[in-house]
């Protein structure tokens, strides 16, 4: 995939806010509507985006409790365990890592009781042997 600079200029618009209409873009970027409105259509049928996703607030967020939870699964366990943690909607993010933990899930909750319950649910999957969790302080950089 070839992506230029004015190309990765208008990704990093659109990550700001993927709502930002054609002509706000055109004219950041300072091309043409018609030259944006190919760019996006060349970089969607490229893969190089794959979809347009909703971005909560800052005020939204400051409210809910995130964690990290490390997770150490037994051997061919994995299909299963992601699969149910998929189902877990306080599950944010899954990530496979390499290293003494199998999966870091990014979980959320409203209050540190229901995050508390959240990790124990984890922790008693099926296939789930160890879990290690550390509580997000706060974001330093979000891209």
């Amino acid at each position: 995939m070839q992506v230029s600079d004015k190309d990765k200029a208008l990704l990093a618009l659109l990550s700001e806010n993927a709502r930002m209409p054609v002509a706000e873009l055109a004219r950041r970027l300072d091309l043409s509507r018609s030259t944006v409105q190919a760019r996006l259509e060349r970089l969607d049928a490229q893969g190089v985006i794959a979809g347009y996703a909703l971005r909560l607030s800052d005020a939204y967020q400051s409210g809910l409790i995130r964690a990290h939870v490390m997770i150490t699964i037994a051997p061919k366990a994995l299909s299963q365990v992601t699969g149910e943690l998929n189902a877990i909607r306080e599950v944010t993010a899954l990530y496979s890592v390499n290293g003494p933990y199998d999966l870091i899930a990014i979980v959320a909750a409203p209050s540190i009781s229901e995050l508390d319950r959240l990790i124990d649910r984890i922790g008693e999957l099926s296939g789930v042997e160890r879990t290690l969790s550390s509580i997000i302080l706060s974001t330093r950089i979000a891209r």
